[in-house]
């Protein structure tokens, strides 16, 4: 059976007043988000000048497909709520990683062995000098 899932929150074009909300103050409130809903390890890294598809990231890990997919839903609905932007979501059926393109910020939702796998914040803290912040844990701290 071919069943196709789609995530329970629409995606947002966003507002004006949600677009005028700085970077770090979106991330920090995504964060703060992903956190409170049992997200583990959340971290995020500035890449401003870095690239050109996004100012930030944030990588967070879930505990399950479900835990995965609800966390996508929750930031979307958050983004619709605040009215920021929260473009598209991509790998939600499959769940293993999910990511939200909230445009200039770009949000990461791994099972624990796709996060180890790619080890994401490894890859783009080298491109971003090491500004990862940790919550919890300090930014020049090295991942086991």
């Amino acid at each position: 059976m071919n069943e196709t899932v789609i995530p329970a929150a629409p995606v947002s074009p966003g507002t004006a007043a949600g677009r005028a909300v700085p970077v770090p103050q979106r991330v920090a409130q995504l964060s703060a988000f992903l956190t409170e809903h049992k997200a583990e390890d959340v971290a995020s890294l500035e890449l401003g000048g870095e690239n050109a598809f996004a100012e930030a990231m944030i990588v967070a890990t879930a505990g399950s497909m479900r835990q995965a997919q609800a966390l996508a839903d929750g930031v979307a609905e958050l983004c619709r709520e605040r009215g920021f932007e929260c473009l598209r979501i991509e790998g939600y059926a499959a769940a293993q990683w999910i990511l939200v393109d909230c445009n200039d910020i770009i949000v990461h939702i791994l099972l624990g062995p796709a996060r180890e796998l790619y080890r994401l914040e490894d890859l783009w803290g080298r491109a971003a000098q090491g500004r990862a912040v940790r919550s919890g844990a300090s930014a020049t701290e090295d991942r086991p």
